[in-house]
């Protein structure tokens, strides 16, 4: 679709609610042209109101319109004058696509990946429960339920921050390897089919990042609450080369004061008793096992190497372990499913008993394999059903949402959501969804995130992406990792 900005250049804000409300469509800058599709977004200023307007028009000359308006006095700083003003752009949009299309997502004028956080804002203001989700629903046209969902995470997010001491942060370790690479994915991954040569290197670039970044937060005077093992499939690694890992992190940092500790060991065929006992023995408390679906057709559909019945004998060999809290992840709208099959899925998932379940909607990613190879899937309504019986039956229960996430190109702009039994919530996932605390980030790929809670500054630094430039760039991460030291040394300095 045509976009023409005009008194505005809020590109960001226009993409993402067109790419909302026309999810097949990309945007191009240039002027309407008859026969095809465009929308030319205006911003005016009068003497008391600041007024978007929306021009939607269609290859056959059909023409809608949508406006918004904010008040002038409203607009104080530029912050906040740009998030009113975008409002503005993403609601005159919405309006005329809703009359052109009578299409009503259930995130509404919503974009960004963080909703819950609009109530938890709203609830920081002094709204109550019931204001805060009823503003949801009139002013950004969210779905009654979508915003009961918000409520929820909000819930979680309040009780997460009120045990959080400003020294608080929580720790990721960034495995960039995985027995093979999924249909969907496209996360900086490498197969160890053809990178085996790069994990030991690897390893022992990471052990100096380690290192590094140990004596860093004691500098600082950080204190680490969680930790996280991610990826890629940390479990990729042998029970040996774990073990030493586990090791140096441990005796590099002082995780006295970790509540939780996560490894994904997302795939099944990768579980091992021997890497279980290993985490078990190094104070791992929480795993991940994903099967992403229970039905054998659909594994082979997104190039999975494990059956449904891997899956039941990867949770036996956990149980077995002793650690104390599993998560299990489902995927919503993967090629070959169907909204019975999900069902099914997830009644097998449930029969494991864990205490997390996460159910992702597909997020068409540019790089994977189903986008570029245009692989059918289901449509948004199939979709949608999946979500709803997945809710439907995890409140049931006994399951409650505590974080959700949307991503770009989601199938039927749905979202993420992780459900929890009580006393069971990820801090990890609270923090880094939430931006409640620091996360420092090491590894491949990893992205520290730098959180000024009291004043609402955040900070990133990235660490390279692929094993080979991780490797090789270790001197540049150190120095990159300086802005660590600056951004806490600035805001002791502001205390």
């Amino acid at each position: 679709m045509r976009l023409t900005l005009v008194g505005h250049e809020y590109r960001y804000a226009a993409e993402q609610i067109l790419l909302t409300m026309f999810p097949e469509e990309r945007p191009e800058y240039a002027g309407p042209e008859p026969g095809v599709s465009s929308a030319v977004i205006s911003l005016h200023r009068g003497a008391s109101f600041s007024s978007a307007v929306t021009v939607l028009r269609d290859g056959a000359g059909g023409r809608w319109t949508g406006s918004a308006r904010v008040k002038n006095e409203a607009l104080t700083d530029r912050l906040v004058t740009d998030r009113l003003l975008q409002k503005c752009v993403r609601l005159s949009f919405y309006r005329a696509a809703v009359r052109m299309t009578g299409r009503r997502p259930v995130w509404g004028a919503l974009t960004g990946i963080r909703p819950g956080r609009l109530v938890t804002n709203l609830l920081a203001e002094g709204r109550t429960e019931r204001q805060a989700v009823r503003a949801m629903v009139r002013d950004q046209y969210v779905s009654p339920e979508r915003a009961a969902l918000c409520l929820d995470t909000a819930r979680a997010s309040l009780r997460a921050n009120r045990l959080l001491r400003p020294e608080d942060i929580c720790l990721y370790v960034g495995i960039p390897f995985c027995p093979t690479r999924c249909a969907y994915c496209s996360f900086v991954s490498n197969s160890v089919e053809r990178s085996l040569s790069l994990v030991e290197p690897f390893l022992e670039t990471l052990a100096q990042e380690i290192e590094h970044d140990a004596a860093l937060v004691r500098r600082l005077g950080l204190r680490i609450v969680s930790v996280y093992f991610g990826g890629g499939t940390p479990t990729t690694l042998t029970a040996p080369q774990l073990d030493r890992l586990m090791g140096q992190l441990s005796d590099a940092f002082d995780l006295s004061c970790v509540s939780e500790y996560t490894v994904e060991a997302g795939r099944p065929d990768t579980i091992t008793p021997e890497k279980l006992a290993v985490l078990k023995r190094r104070g791992v408390t929480r795993v991940s096992v994903n099967p992403q679906t229970m039905r054998d057709e659909v594994l082979a559909a997104i190039g999975r190497r494990h059956t449904a019945g891997d899956v039941a004998a990867a949770m036996a060999m956990v149980r077995d372990a002793g650690i104390p809290s599993v998560n299990m992840d489902l995927i919503a709208g993967l090629p070959a499913d169907t909204a019975d099959g999900f069902r099914e899925s997830l009644d097998r998932v449930l029969s494991f008993r864990p205490e997390n379940v996460t159910v992702h909607t597909l997020a068409l990613k540019k790089g994977s394999r189903i986008t570029l190879e245009g692989t059918p899937l289901p449509d948004e309504a199939a979709v949608g059903a999946m979500l709803d019986y997945a809710a439907s039956t995890l409140s049931g229960t006994g399951f409650r949402p505590y974080y959700l996430y949307r991503q770009k190109y989601m199938s039927g702009g749905f979202e993420n959501v992780g459900w929890s039994l009580p006393g069971y919530d990820s801090l990890y996932n609270i923090c880094i969804m939430e931006e409640l605390c620091t996360i420092l980030s090491l590894g491949g790929g990893g992205s520290t995130k730098l959180v000024n809670a009291a004043e609402g500054r955040i900070e990133r630094v990235f660490n390279p992406k692929y094993p080979r430039e991780y490797i090789e760039g270790l001197d540049k991460i150190r120095e990159k990792k300086k802005a660590v030291a600056a951004f806490y040394g600035q805001a002791a300095g502001q205390r």
